[in-house]
């Protein structure tokens, strides 16, 4: 009898221990939860069965990668990849980034939308700092074969999952267990301010840490698992300094959340990183190894409450059982939803199908791309649906129509005297083409400029389109030459003023290249005094210029920042027939030169070559090389030929001097470029160029200009020494400049914003 007793105990012993469920809480906690994979890594190699997870956030996405049946190790190389680095920031990689739809080069930093809704105007500020155009196509492109093999049930995936999200308005906690994988994780990370909310079943919704950032209760109420091995990565909430906006921001958003699991349902392991922040995820070795060390910590007190074991085997076996039954990312049909205007659509579509009845992802994210770089369209999120009678999968794309009408505001901040501020107003009309209106203000003492125009694109199967633009410009390069840490000679008094009317056509050649043919009637006045001695009483010359000019450009362009690029590339061929008349109203100071008319025609091209290449994950390396070959003769004295001259100014800083030791009507340029890289926003570059006029322009006795025999007679040096963060709305910087050139040499600088200006008609 005795024996049958213990047989029996024993039995149901055995039979509780190999039923034991085993759930997984993750919390949040931004890249702190990269500590997760560590915990995972540790559990398996002790054979710690994981029969359930759920996660809010950054334990959502870990959580979610290993329900779908992902290692640990392909989890760390995901988040160690340059594709990761792009989709977490943003960024779009060189491959994608379709210049034909780039406006002009402006010095913008932040969009301002606005909406005319029940007769009133609203101001719409940005939503979020980091675009959510990657993360929405990666999260599709992750998860949805996950998705397919579930059909859409989270308790039917490798393991069972739930993760929570925030309904904005009500402010209530979301648990999704259900829909779209993909989706149910990008709502559950979606931190406010960093990442724009989506809809799912017609609820907006935000990050899950809001409400619940451990949801052990939903743990407990779903899967009701014997035992709860939960992972804490957050520390309890601390005080926020008044700069630090990151903190303050956690601090507004997240409720107190209760952490604490009893002893009774489980075990809470907490791990310490608190040198990691939100967005530190280039940390992923330490903070992975954090987490690891504290499960290993805690590991004999998990053995003692788990007795079951898994069989890594089996475990193994399973998850290529659950790959296998994963669909190829195929694609056939197209729906478009938040776009009422059939034209709209039909545009859309045929832009990503152009007549294909199968498409792979990889068309689908090369031409999804060119649709987000559309200034018409202001988010698509894609949503792969498996259609079990094709085998494929229908592509529903969420469109956001950009609002009509908007304002950019931006310019430049600098300790040097070519501060300036940048306006814009555009008005976008969207049918079966695209229209777009546009004028800017530039205004400072260096710089300021007006312009206003359009622009037509027609999506033919080899789109092109038709634009013009009235533009006035004046620098006034005596203001921009006064120094702040050094005393200069000032330079000669020079303003420039110039306008032009301009229409040109535009089509792509390749993804990064277009061929622009144009007209432009432009105008010119330089007022120059031609020696440093002048009174107040003195009159400056002037020299107007107005001529016809015929175009034809080719440009490349694949660099990530229109100022400061760190990798890309850059090819412009420019090629300018110019007829017009040159004309000398002298000043009082011209005494040895009387007032003249003469017609110029020339044929000028001009070549501009910038590469980057990567030397490692820290280190790149970059050329520059110019080029400027033409039939043009010199103007009517020294300083009229050398500012109608081209420039080389390869450094933002040097855009804003005239040094006539960079100008040449025919000349040879270049240098490299060095990069270390601090971190994804933060760089040291180091720059130096050489510059060689073919053959050299001098002053003479009279003040005219002499064209030197001598080929390549001189060498003139410049360079720059920088460190430059990317804010996100633009670079700040603070760098060094050496120019070659009579007086001060050196300049130091800090800048915040772009040194750009809008184009001249010649």
């Amino acid at each position: 009898m005795k024996r049958v007793l213990l047989y029996s105990l024993v039995t149901i012993l055995s039979m509780q221990a190999h039923s034991q469920k085993v759930g997984l809480v993750l919390s949040g906690g931004g890249a702190k939860g990269l500590a997760h994979i560590g915990i995972i890594k540790v559990l398996e190699a002790n054979n710690i069965p994981i029969d359930y997870i759920t996660g809010t956030s950054m334990g959502a996405i870990v959580g979610g990668l290993y329900a779908a049946g992902y290692t640990t190790q392909e989890m760390e190389e995901l988040f160690r990849s340059d594709e990761f680095y792009f989709w977490s920031t943003g960024k779009i990689q060189e491959e994608y980034r379709y210049y034909f739809k780039q406006p002009e080069d402006n010095p913008s930093w932040i969009d301002i939308r606005l909406e005319r809704k029940d007769d009133k105007v609203r101001i719409l500020p940005p939503t979020n700092i980091i675009p959510q155009w990657q993360m929405d196509f990666t999260f599709m492109e992750l998860m949805a074969p996950t998705t397919a093999v579930s059909g859409g049930d989270f308790d039917r995936l490798f393991v069972p999952f739930r993760c929570v999200a925030t309904e904005v308005h009500r402010n209530k906690q979301v648990v999704l267990g259900s829909g779209d994988l993909g989706e149910a994780i990008r709502a559950s990370m979606t931190f406010p301010l960093f990442f724009k909310p989506i809809k799912i079943n017609g609820e907006l919704l935000f990050d899950g840490g809001i409400v619940n950032n451990f949801p052990h209760d939903v743990m407990k109420e779903v899967f009701k698992p014997d035992i709860i091995i939960g992972h804490k990565v957050v520390p309890d909430p601390q005080d926020a300094e008044a700069d630090d906006i990151i903190r303050q921001v956690t601090n507004m958003v997240q409720r107190p959340t209760d952490y604490d699991i009893s002893a009774e349902d489980g075990i809470l392991l907490e791990t310490d990183v608190n040198q990691a922040g939100l967005m530190d995820f280039h940390k992923l070795d330490y903070i992975v190894e954090a987490g690891a060390k504290t499960a290993y910590a805690m590991i004999d007190s998990i053995n003692r409450r788990i007795s079951r074991r898994a069989d890594p085997d089996e475990l193994e076996r399973r998850r290529e059982a659950f790959h296998a039954r994963k669909p190829a990312l195929l694609f056939q049909n197209i729906q478009v939803e938040g776009i009422e205007d059939p034209l709209q659509r039909r545009y859309i579509i045929n832009s990503i199908k152009h007549n294909k009845n199968v498409f792979t992802a990889e068309v689908f994210k090369r031409e999804y791309f060119k649709l987000i770089a559309d200034e018409q369209i202001k988010s698509i999120r894609p949503v792969a649906i498996f259609n079990r009678e094709s085998s494929y999968f229908d592509v529903h794309l969420i469109v956001e129509p950009e609002k009509s009408t908007e304002i950019n505001v931006g310019g430049n901040i600098s300790t040097k005297p070519i501060n300036q501020g940048y306006v814009s107003f555009e008005h976008r009309i969207f049918r079966n083409r695209s229209y777009k209106l546009n004028s800017n203000l530039y205004f400072g003492r260096f710089y300021s400029s007006f312009k206003v125009g359009g622009r037509v694109d027609f999506p033919m199967l080899r789109p092109f389109y038709l634009a013009t633009y009235l533009t006035y410009n004046r620098w006034d390069f005596f203001s921009s030459s006064n120094e702040l840490f050094f005393e200069d000679v000032r330079p000669p008094y020079i303003i420039q003023n110039e306008s032009n009317i301009r229409g040109e056509l535009g089509f792509p050649l390749k993804r990064h290249d277009k061929i622009t043919l144009g007209l432009a009637g432009a105008g010119s006045r330089d007022v120059y005094y031609q020696f440093g001695k002048i009174s107040q009483a003195d009159e400056p010359d002037k020299t107007d210029f107005n001529a016809f000019v015929i175009h034809a450009d080719y440009e490349k362009n694949s660099l990530n920042h229109k100022q400061y690029a760190t990798d890309g590339v850059f090819r412009g061929l420019y090629g300018r027939y110019i007829t017009g008349t040159e004309k000398l109203i002298p000043g009082t100071t011209a005494v040895s030169q009387p007032a003249s008319r003469e017609n110029h025609d020339y044929i000028l091209f001009r070549g501009t070559f910038e590469n980057y290449w990567p030397l490692g994950r820290k280190l790149a390396a970059g050329t520059r090389f110019d080029g400027v070959l033409s039939n043009k003769r010199n103007f009517s004295n020294y300083t009229s030929t050398l500012l109608a001259a081209p420039g080389f100014y390869p450094t933002p800083h040097s855009k804003a001097l005239f040094i006539e030791n960079f100008h040449a009507n025919n000349f040879v340029a270049g240098g490299g470029r060095a990069i270390w890289r601090l971190n994804g926003d933060a760089h040291l570059r180091l720059e130096g160029y050489a510059f060689a006029p073919l053959h050299e322009i001098s002053r003479g006795e009279d003040y005219r200009a002499i064209r030197s025999d001598r080929f390549m007679k001189n060498v003139y040096f410049q360079g720059l020494a920088a460190m430059v963060y990317q804010t996100g709305i633009g670079p700040a910087s603070i760098g060094l400049n050496y120019y070659d050139k009579p007086g001060t040499r050196w300049f130091l600088m800090f800048n915040f914003g772009y040194t750009l200006f809008n184009k001249r008609g010649f």
